[in-house]
């Protein structure tokens, strides 16, 4: 019989805390039933007199979230009786994902986990090489590159609703309602959006092994266009790049 695969939150601890192994996979001890996932973008209205309706301007994109209703009973562990387990010895590892590290003042980045077909998985496509590269080693995507096989997060909300309890009293049976919310870095915005268009400046990060020549076939897709970012950075030798330096992508008109 083929094993079910286990869904689970990595935890990205800081990495000054000895407490915890670094980063921290914790399973879910059943697997959701259900994902709800809600994206959004934020849409101004332009009212223009004497148009039958206003014109619609993206302005940017909303944070993603992904609520869970998890799902814990440890009365098989100990039953109902003195020996009965507490159910918090489940539920508190997740609880305690929404609480204020002390080193890093914020709570852990996280990322939700459950098989290769996550949804978002096949979001984009390569419009470069049979390798997905540009001249450079830059690489290229019709989409950008905003495919995903996991979800990595920030818990924005815990709900702990318990349902059974011990004749002592203690907690045997709960039902969590997560919420969590899209994090991700300025870097790994601008290097999944891949925007291109030649008649608006951009910025971008060089990383190892880029051109100037390379960057300008993603962003003009015309190599020889080079010196337009050259001359917008005071490059003095376009053959000295240096990795994690924001360059600015000047419009060629």
């Amino acid at each position: 019989m083929e094993q079910v695969a286990r869904a689970m939150l990595r935890v990205e601890w800081d990495k000054a805390s000895e407490r915890k192994p670094n980063p921290e996979d914790i399973p879910l001890q059943y697997n959701p039933t259900e994902l709800s996932f809600d994206k959004s973008a934020q849409i101004a209205e332009i009212a223009i007199p004497g148009l039958d309706a206003p014109l619609q301007q993206f302005v940017r994109g909303q944070a993603e979230k992904l609520t869970l209703e998890l799902f814990f009973d440890t009365t098989d562990k100990g039953g109902m009786g003195k020996n009965a387990v507490s159910v918090t010895t489940e539920t508190d590892r997740f609880y305690q994902l929404i609480k204020i590290e002390p080193k890093r003042h914020a709570p852990p980045i996280c990322t939700f986990v459950w098989g290769a077909q996550f949804p978002g998985s096949s979001v984009g496509g390569d419009a470069g090489g049979a390798d997905g590269q540009t001249a450079g080693g830059v690489a290229a995507s019709a989409g950008g590159n905003q495919r995903r096989n996991a979800f990595r997060c920030v818990v924005e909300s815990v709900k702990q609703k318990f349902t059974l309890f011990s004749p002592e009293g203690i907690p045997l049976r709960a039902t969590l309602t997560v919420t969590l919310r899209e994090y991700k870095t300025l870097d790994e915005q601008l290097a999944q959006l891949n925007k291109t268009s030649p008649d608006r400046t951009h910025s971008y990060v060089i990383q190892s092994g880029d051109t100037l020549a390379g960057i300008a076939a993603l962003f003009y897709q015309r190599a020889g266009e080079w010196r337009f970012i050259a001359d917008a950075n005071d490059i003095e030798d376009p053959r000295r790049l240096t990795s994690g330096v924001f360059l600015t992508i000047p419009p060629t008109r």
